[in-house]
């Protein structure tokens, strides 16, 4: 299994909006870092949906490697 590219070496803020659905990039290839422009493509990564629940900052993980992912754990800091 391949290893994901590091978009940043720390997690992306984003004030979400309640009852929108987001897919966060899991390849690290994207441009439109967290999410999904479909760099995707032809890699055995595939994006990670994140349905909002309510408004609020999330913290969506930059350097793709989280256990929690789409959301940071902080595994950056051990990169």
């Amino acid at each position: 299994m391949s290893q994901p590219e590091i978009a940043q070496k720390g997690p992306f803020k984003v004030d979400v909006v309640a009852g929108k659905t987001y897919f966060w990039c899991a390849c690290g290839r994207s441009r439109k870092q967290p999410f999904c422009d479909g760099s995707h493509k032809g890699t055995e990564f595939t994006p990670v949906k994140y349905d909002a629940t309510a408004a609020k900052a999330v913290f969506f993980c930059g350097c793709k490697h989280s256990s929690k992912a789409p959301l940071c754990d902080g595994t950056h800091g051990k990169l």
